[in-house]
């Protein structure tokens, strides 16, 4: 069994990047899914895929993944540049405007 070890990337419907610091080992999933013909609800009997362990660092997450002889995989993730910009959105409300605030 191959783990994945990564760094989530930041949630795509806020500009926040919180969560993003730690690394994630997780399992694969080893059983098909399967549709429950009653509710329609999709079901597995692998509760193993629903477990994710988060690290502090990538060394840590490798570290254990080797004490416990799990094969793994590291995906590097894309580092995007923060967006600052001077006085941003700040400046809406700063105590020392130049000019007053109107639209």
């Amino acid at each position: 069994m191959r783990v994945r070890i990564y760094q989530p990337s930041r949630n795509a419907m806020q500009s926040g990047t919180r969560g993003t610091q730690n690394w994630v080992l997780e399992f694969p999933q080893a059983d098909k899914r399967e549709i429950d013909p009653l509710m329609g609800w999709t079901s597995s009997d692998d509760t193993q895929s629903q477990v994710r362990l988060k690290f502090a660092n990538r060394k840590q997450a490798e570290d254990y993944a080797r004490n416990h002889g799990l094969d793994f995989v590291v995906q590097e993730s894309h580092r995007r540049a923060p967006i600052v910009r001077q006085r941003g959105y700040g400046e809406n409300f700063a105590t020392d405007r130049r000019l007053p605030w109107t639209h």
